[in-house]
């Protein structure tokens, strides 16, 4: 069957009314979490992945996938009228957006930056519907020794990519890897680092490692530091989301722009979204015939970031669905859902379980749609979310947050590893650790681990026979060169400053 049939079939299996509810409720809950500054798409996909257990495997997928490229227009909303990025992604969109809201042009902020999500949305999904297949062909070629290496390259980036020092990132990368690696061993059978706890034995769940240092941690960011009660949402009326034709001609290129940038960045590891939205804003400044009017409510700087974080959530379904890695977080907890379903995502994904990876395709174009029907005429009503306590929602948060803990396993243990954990990345994060390392280490590190071990097999322990596979071995090179650059910055950095005392 051709590309295009088997898209079909997709958009086949989601029209039914379990899967168009849950692709709905997958965009509504993203959105609110973009729009909700804290909470962050990762944790409340952790949040709801408990929910998930009774549906089968597609209707959950579309429901978590709706939540990620969901949350990526839910961001602009409060970045443009408040001035306050729901998501990290949509920093850069305050440096204009709010600036164009204060001169009276809020709807044709929003107006470009959701039709910008859109375009650069669907333009991302077609490109993942025709290289998907592709990759997967080219994965089937790869054996342990590549696997190993380009999972060992992606966590490398992932340190020089996330938080502002490489070491502390690096360092929250071993930690991750070494809870990962708490229980029984998937090759050998042999139980590790369980200190005789029978439910260690069984392995930390990476949902509840989530939730506890994304939900829990926001939740003690939340209460415990002090939050801005009055804030000031700029209005918008239904008949102000019509930008003129010079802002129209303006927007143009740089959402085509914005959306090449996305995809490309996308496809590397690390938090693709706030990367590509940061490139394109820089991009668009220096192709600009005016420069100085960024950072004073230039159409551009709203249009190219907006595109470009959007074209990279599509991106990041490359490598999770073609090769079975995630790169980040939110691809992390998709991952976690694909197992917990019994199906693992990669290069057989699209031969074995067609009709999840076809309806899960579909399923995105129609949450595009759906997210250009809800977002402009409920803007006003989102962003009057923000008035609400934190007093009041953070209780919310935290009686949903336990109770899917427990249902994770249906034990009181996984409450107290969540209250720990919780607490501990609270106070790390305080120093300066970012968290997005461990998640992405532990979710990693069963991978990592099995395939380190078919290798080694492959190659009697001789490290030297490595030599017999030459993509692997240029991968770990480049792996290795990257580490050593992240490595030696601070000390080069600490030379610098002994030489100025």
């Amino acid at each position: 069957m051709s590309t295009l049939s088997l898209l079909m079939s997709g958009f086949a299996q989601c029209f039914t009314w379990e899967r168009m509810i849950a692709c709905v409720a997958g965009v509504l809950v993203g959105t609110l979490t973009g729009v909700l500054p804290g909470i962050g798409v990762t944790g409340a996909m952790a949040l709801l992945l408990p929910i998930s257990f009774g549906m089968d495997a597609t209707t959950a997928l579309i429901l978590f996938a709706g939540i990620y490229y969901g949350a990526m227009y839910g961001g602009s909303t409060t970045s443009i009228l408040v001035n306050l990025p729901g998501e990290a992604a949509s920093v850069v969109t305050c440096l204009d957006g709010n600036q164009m809201a204060k001169k009276g042009r809020a709807g044709a902020a929003l107006a470009i930056s959701a039709w910008g999500s859109f375009i650069a949305g669907t333009i991302g999904l077609i490109a993942l519907t025709f290289i998907a297949d592709d990759i997967a062909g080219l994965a089937l070629k790869f054996k342990s020794p590549e696997y190993f290496a380009i999972c060992v390259l992606g966590l490398v980036i992932l340190t020089n990519l996330t938080g502002k020092n490489p070491l502390k990132s690096l360092l929250m990368v071993f930690f991750g890897l070494a809870l990962g690696t708490v229980g029984m061993d998937d090759v050998f059978g042999v139980s590790r680092f369980d200190f005789g706890n029978m439910y260690l034995k069984r392995g930390i769940e990476f949902g509840v490692v989530a939730m506890a240092v994304f939900g829990i941690n926001e939740l003690f960011g939340t209460l415990l530091e002090p939050q801005d009660e009055d804030i000031k949402i700029e209005k918008v009326k239904l008949r102000d989301l019509y930008p003129n034709r010079e802002e129209w001609k303006r927007s143009v290129m740089p959402i085509l722009r914005g959306t090449v940038i996305g995809f490309l960045i996308g496809l590397i590891p690390g938090p693709a979204g706030t990367l590509a939205s940061f490139s394109s804003y820089a991009a668009e400044k220096k192709v600009s015939k005016h420069p100085e009017e960024f950072g004073h409510g230039a159409i551009e700087g709203v249009a190219g970031p907006e595109s470009a974080n959007n074209a990279a959530s599509s991106a990041a379904f490359v490598p999770l669905l073609s090769l079975g890695l995630p790169f980040a977080p939110p691809s992390a907890l998709l991952l976690t859902a694909f197992i917990t379903h019994g199906i693992q995502p990669g290069p057989t994904l699209i031969t074995q379980h067609p009709d999840v990876f076809w309806g899960l395709i579909a399923s995105m174009y129609i949450g595009n749609v759906f997210l250009m029907i809800i977002n402009l005429p409920m803007v006003g009503v989102f962003a009057s979310i923000l008035k609400c306590p934190a007093k009041i929602l953070m209780p919310i948060v935290m009686v949903i947050t336990y109770t899917g803990a427990f249902a994770t396993n249906g034990t009181t243990f996984d409450i107290v590893l969540l209250i720990v954990l919780g607490v501990l990345s609270y106070i790390v994060s305080k120093y300066g650790y970012s968290m997005a390392p461990l998640a992405v280490g532990i979710c990693m590190a069963s991978t990592l681990e099995q395939r380190f071990q078919q290798t080694m097999i492959m190659t009697r322990g001789d490290i030297s026979r490595l030599g017999k596979y030459p993509i692997a071995c240029v991968i770990l090179g480049l792996a290795v060169f990257l580490l050593l650059i992240s490595l030696l910055k601070p000390v080069k950095k600490v030379l610098m400053n002994s030489k100025e005392d």
